[in-house]
């Protein structure tokens, strides 16, 4: 049984940061992609199984940073210069594959997801 649980949520000025963690028990967390979604599942960014690749949304180029410890099963969504749009619940996923052609791909080959944690940024 997969279990992803978010971590790092809360209320943040516009112009601040956070720090999204998502820990994944169940299965080789190095074997699979993982993602970052938030509201409707909006796609908001993508790692490959090594971190070797990243894939980030329009709306959030140059401001949040994916990254991965396979060593601690985990994935981390740096989020910096946070604006009032940014706020959502936000959903950390498991790809099927390790690896993606293109990791755009990995919005509709989800095979586990997390419960969410609110961001709120407001002032």
């Amino acid at each position: 049984q997969v279990q992803l649980v978010e971590s790092g949520g809360g209320l943040v000025q516009p112009g601040g940061s956070l720090r999204l963690s998502c820990v994944v028990s169940g299965g080789t967390f190095s074997n699979y992609a993982m993602g970052w979604f938030r509201k409707e599942r909006e796609f908001v960014a993508a790692i490959s199984w090594s971190g070797a690749n990243t894939y980030y949304t329009d709306s959030v180029k140059g401001r949040f940073t994916i990254s991965r410890d396979n060593a601690k099963n985990t994935v981390y969504l740096q989020m910096n210069s946070l604006k009032p749009e940014d706020t959502a619940v936000y959903y950390c996923a498991r790809g099927f594959y390790g690896s993606y052609s293109d990791l755009r791909l990995l919005r509709t080959s989800i095979g586990s997801w997390g419960q969410g944690t609110q961001v709120t940024v407001s002032s």
